[in-house]
């Protein structure tokens, strides 16, 4: 484990807390900084709506973002059992259960993934959503890595309710629903320049992300000027 990048990721997450941040971005360093620091090869973050109902909100790679959705539209799978329990699910091999979530098996082994651990986003007794853990290869994770992982998902969830005033449930629901609204407009706008740039999702996702914070932008403004031709975005590109 890279300690320098461990000690770097919780000091970011910890300026997170005392700033007004971008939530769509944060989580996408959350997820970006599991992989780099834990044995994993993909991580994705849900978080329910205003309804309760579980939204793909940040993931590493595309094919874990298409892998999540997949089990939000088919409803099932190991990260939902998480959220719903509010405890950890650790699947060191997947193969083992394809009784239990045959389509969302199937689909795993699909897009490359062998192994899966989430973990709930909570506060005390309320479970917001699930941080989700992916590795290609078959095998038990590394004993180490699971607390460091729920110490993760912890201080994002605290990240989420850092400026509650009087009605904590309120204040996350107003953030929750801002946040997902802002994932539409960044999906939208990933759609339309990997069109114009004759490049993938993936890489749209990283030069709206790069021009943001080269010019201390939120991603969602930047998403949205895009979208609107509002700006010329001088130095948008790949």
């Amino acid at each position: 484990m890279d300690q320098q990048l461990l000690s770097k990721t919780f000091v970011e997450l910890a300026d997170n807390l005392v700033a007004d941040f971008d939530l769509i971005d944060f989580l996408r360093l959350l997820t970006d900084r599991c992989v780099g620091i834990l044995d994993v090869s993909a991580a994705g973050v849900l978080l329910a709506d205003l309804d309760g109902k579980l939204r793909v909100m940040a993931a590493s790679d595309e094919q874990v973002r298409l892998l999540e959705l997949f089990q939000l539209q088919n409803d099932e799978g190991p990260c939902l059992d998480c959220f719903r329990s509010g405890v950890p699910v650790t699947v060191p091999d997947l193969a083992t259960e394809a009784d239990r979530w045959p389509r969302f098996v199937a689909q795993a082994g699909e897009r490359g993934f062998a192994a899966v651990q989430a973990h709930p986003m909570r506060l005390r007794n309320e479970v917001v959503g699930a941080l989700n853990l992916f590795r290609s290869t078959p095998g038990p994770f590394d004993p180490v890595d699971a607390p460091i992982a729920q110490a993760m998902a912890d201080v994002a969830t605290i990240s989420l309710l850092q400026q509650r005033s009087t009605d904590r449930s309120n204040l996350l629901n107003e953030q929750l629903q801002n946040a997902l609204n802002s994932r539409v407009l960044i999906e939208q706008a990933k759609g339309k320049l990997a069109e114009r740039l004759n490049t993938d999702m993936e890489t749209a996702f990283t030069a709206l992300r790069g021009y943001a914070r080269a010019h201390n932008r939120r991603l969602s403004d930047v998403a949205r000027a895009f979208i609107d031709g509002t700006e010329p975005l001088t130095g948008l590109v790949l």
